[in-house]
């Protein structure tokens, strides 16, 4: 464990993966000024039929009593998983308007001849910003190597990728990310294990803004 011991490591999960968390949640420096209040974009996206106006109007209802609970000028991450945006806002002004990708729903059987399973779905609800991480590397945890057929790794080291995450993660619990992503060209799509992801440009305007305790609601 002593090659992997410097890094900082984040654990990507499903709310269905049984305790898998991050081995560190450490907290990087919010020095960092935070990008000027102009409206940064990403492209728009289409991602497929809309839901009916009986869900929207069950979203929104839920969504504005979250929304009431929030401090006037305590900046916020929104996340839409039926479009696949994120939005950074403060009030009613939008500070970032992110295309991201969501989790997938699929379902992959756990091995042993058990009727357990891994969702891969983004978890909906009130959340906050619990850590904030710097260079991240993943420790790649069970599913990813079944997913693959490759036998699971004994040894922890085994199981360390960098580079595949981007430069920063805001983690919000039970093992779930705001992270950066290798396949931009998925984007808009629902096709992660749980964890949102951004490209490099959004996901750093998102963290410069971060701080620890800001409010995520992803409905």
């Amino acid at each position: 464990m002593n090659s992997v011991a410097a890094y900082r490591f984040v654990v990507c999960s499903s709310l269905f993966l049984g305790g898998l968390l991050t081995l560190s949640l450490s907290q990087s420096s919010d020095s960092v000024p935070p990008p000027p209040s102009s409206v940064l974009s990403s492209a728009d996206s289409q991602t497929g039929s809309l839901p009916s106006l009986s869900a929207l109007q069950a979203r929104y209802k839920a969504l504005s009593k979250q929304l009431s609970r929030l401090k006037p000028q305590e900046p916020y991450i929104l996340v839409d998983t039926a479009r696949n945006h994120l939005y950074l806002k403060q009030r009613d002004d939008v500070l970032l308007d992110a295309l991201a990708s969501t989790g997938s729903g699929t379902i992959l059987p756990k091995p042993g001849g058990t009727t357990d399973q891994w969702v891969f779905d983004t978890p909906r609800g009130e959340f906050f910003v619990r850590s904030k991480l710097l260079n991240p590397a993943w420790v790649k945890p069970d599913w990813a190597f079944i997913e693959e057929g490759l036998e699971v790794p004994r040894n922890q080291a085994d199981r360390v990728e960098q580079g595949v995450l981007g430069a920063y993660a805001l983690g919000f619990g039970k093992g779930y990310f705001i992270h950066g992503t290798l396949y931009t060209r998925l984007l808009g799509k629902n096709v992660t294990h749980g964890c949102i992801r951004l490209n490099d440009d959004d996901l750093k305007s998102v963290y410069r803004v971060a701080r620890i305790g800001t409010p995520i609601i992803i409905f």
